[in-house]
Order: structure tokens, then C-alpha cells, then sequence
């Protein structure tokens, strides 16, 4: 079966048979538009024998097109009222297995059994950051990850130095990421309140910033972005709990102006950073 072949998910009335309501709670937008379904799809460049792990299958629409192109799809669902639905509409499909569990209470490892595996996901916008920084920090991480998610916080995560946030560099050092499409909001049923981006992060075979260092990256970023509009020097001062004068001093040493703020600094400058603070 060919993308373009399979049929049209009515999500109201597939809620209406089994007397389900979206819930908002849980931040449930089930994407209908098949054009942008089709996008995503395709952007995840799937290969004839990948798994793809799918977080959040609500009621299947994004997991046929996955099933069509994949040798196996691993649907997590939260939501145990979504797993009646879900049996219907894949049944078509023998190569999905649906788990009913929170995908952060699960290691990756646990359930897929491919090393090169890729993630697919229309997610919850409140728990973006969470999935992402789960499935990034797991010992197995994926090759590719492909996310629908809310068009702003892929625009943050997309930043360059000089707009940076501690997401965009939690994400950049291990991957590249990039936005490959918008989708409307009323592509979804029911229509959140924002437009979405599907946002694409090309994995990197080892970090940027060396594994051994990676907990002092961390720390040392989250203490340079903890003092909004403050300049690195009384930043890094409140967060590491040191002198101003001794965070003047390395960032000085590091060649970085101590006068600078957290958000203009590049993964490199970073890494000088972490590097000079652990020789001390």
C-alpha cells in the first residue's frame, strides 16, 4: 500500500463510537490532515527494515502511515481508554505492537531491540521537553527523531548563538535539529490553540560535548541560564556558587567576555568552559 492509498481517519466519529472525549489533561490533538501525516512520514525517511518507535499513537492516524513504510512500529500509549480504538484501526497492520505505558518510565532499550531504530512522534506539547531529554540521555538512542510539536518551542530548539536557550543547547549537542514542515492547527481534531512544526534532529554518532563531561555541561549551562538578563559573570557567580571575580576569571580565561550572556555562547565556547572549570 502506498501512502497516498490509505483512507481518512474520522477522529470525532471513531471517539463517538467507543464514547471518548479528547482529553485535554493528557494535551490530546489527534492530526487528521493527511497531507501533513504523508510530511511526516516522509521526512522521517523511513527504510524498509527500520523499527520506529511512536510515542503517543492516540488513535492510530500517524501509526498506519508508519506501519505502511516500516518493518515494525512500537506504539506507546498512555492512555489505557485509547487502547480499545487503537486495536481497531491497526488491525490491519500485523507489524505494530502496542504497548500501553508512559514512555518515561520506559528505556528505549526495553522495548526496541534495533540499535539504529527512529522515533516518530505527534506528542503532547507539555511534555516535550521531557520526551526529548528522555530519549536523548537513554543508553540506546535513536538514529533519527522526528516530532510534531507545538511551532514555537521547534523554533527555540532550532536557535542559533545569540537567541539560544538551555533547551536548544540540551538538544544541539546531541543532534542536529531542524524544522522540515508547519501544520495548522486545524489540522487536529480537536484544534489546539497553536500551529505546529514537525522538527527533525539528526542524531550525532557521540555528542559534541565529550559523554564523561556531559554532567558538568549541564550544570554549567543550567547556572549560566538561571539568573535571567544577567550577564555570565553574576550568573555563573549565583549558580556555582562562587566569587564573581573567579567566574570573571575563567570565562576570561576561556576568551569569552565575562560581560556576555548565556544565550550569545556556542556548544564550543561551552566546551572551553567545562574544560577549564574541571582542570581546577
Amino acid at each position: 500500500m502506498n501512502l497516498t492509498d490509505i483512507p481518512p481517519l474520522n477522529a470525532p466519529a471513531l471517539l463517538k463510537r467507543y464514547g471518548l472525549h479528547a482529553d485535554k489533561r493528557l494535551g490530546q490533538n489527534f492530526l487528521e490532515d493527511a497531507e501533513a501525516l504523508e510530511s511526516i512520514t516522509r521526512a522521517a525517511g523511513i527504510e524498509a527494515d527500520d523499527t520506529v518507535l511512536e510515542i503517543g499513537p492516540g488513535l492510530g492516524s500517524l501509526t498506519r502511515y508508519l506501519a505502511v513504510s516500516a518493518k515494525q512500529v512500537v506504539a506507546v500509549e498512555l492512555d489505557q481508554k485509547l487502547i480499545p480504538p487503537l486495536k481497531t484501526v491497526l488491525k490491519p497492520h500485523a507489524n505494530v505492537r502496542l504497548i500501553h505505558a508512559d514512555i518515561l518510565d520506559l528505556a528505549p532499550s526495553e522495548i526496541v531491540d534495533q540499535p539504529d531504530y527512529l522515533v516518530v512522534a505527534n506528542i503532547p506539547y507539555y511534555i516535550t521537553s521531557a520526551i526529548i531529554r528522555h530519549l536523548l540521555e537513554s543508553e540506546r538512542k535513536p538514529r533519527r527523531i522526528v516530532l510534531t510539536i507545538q511551532k514555537e518551542v521547534a523554533e527555540r530548539i532550532c536557535a542559533k548563538p545569540g537567541d539560544l536557550s538551555l533547551l536548544a543547547l540540551s538538544v544541539q549537542v546531541y543532534g542536529q535539529p531542524r524544522i522540515v514542515a508547519k501544520i495548522p492547527a486545524s489540522a487536529f481534531f480537536p484544534a489546539p490553540s497553536v500551529d505546529s512544526a514537525v522538527l527533525v534532529i539528526e542524531i550525532y554518532p557521540e555528542p559534541l560535548i565529550p559523554v564523561p563531561m556531559l554532567a558538568s555541561f549541564f550544570q554549567l549551562t543550567k547556572a549560566g541560564f538561571g539568573q535571567k538578563r544577567k550577564t555570565l559573570r553574576n550568573s555563573l557567580s549565583a549558580g556555582l556558587h562562587i566569587a564573581p571575580a573567579q567566574a570573571e576569571s575563567m570565562l576570561r580565561e576561556a576568551g569569552i567576555d565575562p560581560m556576555r550572556r548565556a544565550e550569545t555562547l556556542s556548544i564550543p565556547e561551552w566546551d572551553a568552559l567545562i574544560r577549564l572549570q574541571t582542570k581546577k
